[in-house]
């Protein structure tokens, strides 16, 4: 796979992750931003990649950042949300209904805590 293919792949793929997690179809969001849904269908398999308004329209339907599309295929020195979350836990994550999630953060919260106290004890 070359460095193209791989940036679109990758892309894409962040794509679909912020348009589930936004409960949009590629229907909805395809009519969100004036595309056809089989344009929608292609950047998200890396098929094609959109021009600069496009790339915008998407973060603002899906209100994401442009950070979020590109964090990890631009180095930098600050944190990576990807290395700070594991994909498969996000994926799993954001399926989850909002109650569940409620349930979830207050798991991570009270686990903090304990990390904290024994950290200090």
């Amino acid at each position: 796979m070359n460095d193209e293919s791989f940036y679109r792949k990758n892309i894409g793929k962040k794509i679909k992750l912020a348009r589930t997690r936004s409960n949009y179809t590629q229907e909805k969001l395809a009519e969100q931003i004036s595309l056809s849904t089989r344009y929608i269908s292609q950047l998200e398999r890396g098929i094609s990649f959109g021009s600069a308004k496009t790339i915008v329209s998407i973060c603002k339907a899906l209100n994401i950042s442009s950070d979020f599309l590109f964090s990890d295929l631009i180095e930098s020195d600050g944190d990576k949300l990807d290395s700070l979350v594991d994909d498969k836990f996000m994926e799993t994550y954001i399926k989850l209904n909002d109650n569940n999630k409620k349930i979830i953060n207050m798991i991570v919260g009270e686990l903090f805590k304990l990390q904290d106290e024994n950290e200090v004890s």
